[in-house]
């Protein structure tokens, strides 16, 4: 299993391969989504972001996860059609996961190694666990209870820095 951040794949709901590498000077932020969360309504607020920073060079990415609490029951479809109907859902959603435990997907494994969380635990908490990813590999992680809106001076920096490296 390999830590090359930009290497692993991932299918998205449509069954498509994907990378990071995929994204090239992208900011990228990753999330571990759930349809039936008290944190869902952050869809909203990661959608806004999408939208406000696009074309600027951010990327977000969605992997819904059915490991807290079972908060996404739904498959590929129902998980598209939730996500688009209630909050308009435009960037990339990708096929549930795991992200704790021996069948964690490998890009929550290295995420979670690049930016361990409180207390140096590799574990994910809940739902809605960001992760900001810079075109230098470098991470950050964010909590569940962190609003999207509150990464905007962190996205602006990436962003910034993005466009002049």
């Amino acid at each position: 299993m390999t830590d090359n951040l930009l290497n692993i794949p991932c299918t998205t709901l449509r069954g498509e391969q994907k990378t990071l590498a995929d994204y090239p000077g992208k900011a990228v932020l990753v999330v571990n989504t759930a349809s039936k969360c008290g944190f869902t309504p952050q869809y909203k607020g990661l959608e806004a972001l999408w939208q406000q920073y696009k074309d600027q060079g951010l990327v977000i990415l969605g992997f819904p996860c059915n490991q807290f609490g079972k908060q996404e029951p739904g498959d590929d479809a129902a998980i598209s059609e939730f996500c688009e109907l209630n909050f308009g859902v435009s960037f990339p959603l990708f096929k549930k996961i795991d992200v704790n435990g021996s069948q964690a997907h490998p890009l929550f494994v290295a995420l979670k190694k690049r930016a361990p969380g409180v207390l140096a635990t590799e574990r994910i908490k809940w739902n809605f666990t960001k992760f900001l990813i810079g075109r230098d590999g470098h991470v950050k992680r964010y909590a569940p209870t962190t609003k999207p809106e509150a990464l905007k001076a962190d996205i602006e920096a990436l962003l910034q820095k993005t466009a002049t490296a």
